[in-house]
């Protein structure tokens, strides 16, 4: 399945990026400070699991902060796997090795 005519919704008033696929709700919890943004948690509910919806939203996500300047934070563990199988990401990290 594609995933590119979804918006990923930034729920600023609890903290979420929020991604519906067919009428299922998978997210990323975030925290923000200053121009970094903290990525804590990935969650895809199971009818959606196997189906690369929490690929395609980790990478809208770091599209997002891109486009907005900010420096990542990675603390999911998802997040991190992510970044290790595309490395041109690193350069949205805050701190980079």
């Amino acid at each position: 399945m594609k995933y590119e005519d979804i918006p990923l919704i930034d729920n600023e008033a609890i903290h979420n990026f929020e991604f519906t696929v067919d009428g299922h709700r998978a997210f990323i919890d975030y925290k923000r400070k200053d121009d970094k943004i903290y990525l804590i948690h990935t969650e895809v509910p199971v009818e959606l699991e196997g189906k690369g919806v929490a690929s395609a939203m980790v990478e809208k996500a770091f599209n997002y902060i891109e486009e907005k300047h900010l420096k990542l934070i990675p603390l999911c563990v998802y997040v991190v796997g992510y970044l290790k199988r595309h490395p041109e990401w690193a350069r949205i990290l805050a701190i980079q090795n």
